[in-house]
């Protein structure tokens, strides 16, 4: 996995909580009771909003250099913030060797092997936190 460094924006909302979105990435939000809230919650809607990205083949913009973002006058900005995250990388054919009573299982649960078998393996890595949530 690619490390990439997007930078998003924290805006004030109208209840006095903060959201967060991304200006290269439309769609990907997130929001926080503080702005430390804000922050950390964005790393987990861009890691996801990537991922599934990725999955659907949907084209992932680029991040632009924060200071070539104009500020929008509509927006109550109270901080932009740069957002690490490991972003997905192409998919790699693997051959591999499984129990055929387990082969069976995953068919009766899923439409596709090697889908279920990303989404097992990342659970794992994010239970032993060697990957972010």
């Amino acid at each position: 996995m690619a490390i990439a460094i997007y930078p998003a924006i924290i805006e004030r909302a109208g209840d006095g909580t903060f959201s967060v979105f991304f200006p290269d990435l439309p769609g990907c939000t997130s929001a926080g009771e503080t702005i430390q809230e804000a922050a950390l919650n964005a790393e987990e809607a861009l890691a996801g909003h990537l991922l599934v990205s990725s999955q659907y083949g949907d084209e992932i913009n680029r991040p632009s250099d924060m200071d070539h973002i104009e500020q929008d006058p509509e927006v109550k900005e109270v901080a932009r913030i740069l957002v690490r995250v490991e972003a997905p990388g192409k998919a790699v054919r693997l051959n591999i060797t499984l129990d055929e009573g387990l082969v069976a299982a995953i068919d009766r649960v899923a439409k596709n092997r090697s889908g279920f078998l990303a989404e097992a393996a990342r659970h794992e890595l994010v239970a032993r936190k060697v990957i972010p949530a």
